[in-house]
């Protein structure tokens, strides 16, 4: 079994008790949760926005549907630098060898 426990110096502390593992995802897990947040509250107060249960879910739906295609294209592009990032390491493995 070869596991890799996160060290000390791999973990970005945001206080005493909490650190979290470096990840390239993690901006998009931020914006997934303020997705979700700002979501939670136009379920709220989709109400006061129109009394019609077809407008609510049309503009619920609608929320939803930008929120899961904004996330889908942050991601890919995401995983599209870091696969950069490390196929420029595979092709020059010296170089990263010797920082």
């Amino acid at each position: 079994m070869n596991q890799q426990v996160p060290q000390e110096n791999d973990r970005q502390s945001a206080g005493k008790g909490f650190g979290v593992a470096a990840s390239p995802l993690n901006s998009v897990k931020l914006e997934l949760g303020i997705i979700l947040f700002v979501g939670l509250l136009l379920w709220l107060a989709v109400d006061s926005i129109t009394a019609d249960l077809a407008n609510q879910l049309l503009i619920l739906a609608f929320f939803g549907g930008v929120g899961a295609l904004w996330l889908v294209f942050r991601t890919r592009r995401t995983l599209k630098k870091v696969g950069e990032k490390v196929g420029k390491q595979l092709d020059n493995p010296h170089e990263t060898q010797q920082k």
